[in-house]
């Protein structure tokens, strides 16, 4: 294959190519308002934190502007902690690309380093009660972003957990419903899967927990289980021989809040929604220089 061709399929062209559709979104046609800018005005301008966080999304607000020409100079990287009043990136190039990107790439960043705060608050605060606690995402992103909100937690220090259906089986309530329960359901799975993918089955009671260990799951969800629940499971794997080599997941309505009741249960890994959809947007801006 000629060279020139294989950049349709590296990861960088696919990322520019969503940041491109992004910006379609805002200008789906003209900008109406910076078409009234004088063409060929040349122009600086900073991005700048209002207030205290993690930032994430700098390297592809580089790219969107460099795609059109402009000259950046990133003054922080993308897992920094800034504070409010710091310069995260100068710009200087034509003021109409300038004003035109402007929606798009404070969006990204914004949204973005609200999931990366987010989620170092979560795992600074797991990882002082234990080191070795897992702290991960869920599919619940926003559609169109997940693939950056998931690299938002991982600049954060979470885990990504899975980026799509196609990465592992997770067998929940409603896929047990159907295949009638978990015996069944992993029976299945065996004979169906690849040797390359995890099992992993969902489970809402000790029982279902520890026969879905014994029939081979990689790794056990214990669901929406209150954390004397989950304790009791861990104890159970531990005198069992399962502990370490099944894994355990807890999961649903974990928050910030009562973080630490998870953590100390045992589990391996702690997975919350609320490392996405419950992460605010932080207060960023563009100041324009003629």
């Amino acid at each position: 294959i000629p060279s020139k061709y294989l950049i349709i399929i590296t990861m960088e062209f696919r990322i520019l190519n969503k940041l491109l559709e992004y910006l379609q979104e805002d200008i789906p046609f003209e900008d109406l308002s910076t078409n009234l800018v004088p063409e060929g005005l040349r122009a600086k301008a900073s991005i700048e934190a209002r207030e205290n966080f993690k930032v994430f999304g700098v390297k592809y607000a580089e790219m969107l502007m460099r795609y059109f020409e402009l000259n950046i100079n990133p003054l922080k990287r993308d897992g920094d902690w800034v504070k409010k009043g710091d310069i995260l990136i100068k710009v200087e190039g034509n003021a109409r690309k300038i004003l035109m990107l402007e929606r798009t790439v404070l969006n990204l960043i914004s949204r973005l380093s609200g999931i990366t705060t987010q989620t170092a608050y979560f795992v600074i605060k797991a990882k002082n009660l234990r080191k070795d606690i897992i702290v991960a995402c869920t599919r619940k992103t926003t559609p169109g972003l997940r693939y950056f909100e998931k690299m938002a937690v991982k600049a954060g220090g979470g885990d990504t957990h899975r980026f799509s259906l196609s990465d592992s089986i997770m067998i929940k309530d409603n896929h047990l419903k159907a295949l009638g329960g978990v015996e069944n359901a992993l029976k299945i799975a065996k004979e169906l899967s690849s040797f390359a993918h995890k099992i992993e089955v969902e489970v809402e009671n000790l029982d279902d927990a520890v026969k879905a260990a014994e029939l081979g799951a990689d790794i056990v969800m214990l669901d929406n289980m209150p954390p004397e629940e989950i304790k009791k499971v861990v104890e159970i794997f531990k005198e069992r021989g399962y502990y370490g080599k099944v894994l355990l997941e807890a999961s649903g309505g974990i928050t910030f809040e009562n973080l630490e009741e998870y953590v100390r249960t045992g589990v391996n890994v702690i997975s919350s929604g609320a490392l996405t959809y419950g992460a605010k947007w932080v207060d960023v801006a563009l100041e324009l220089e003629v």
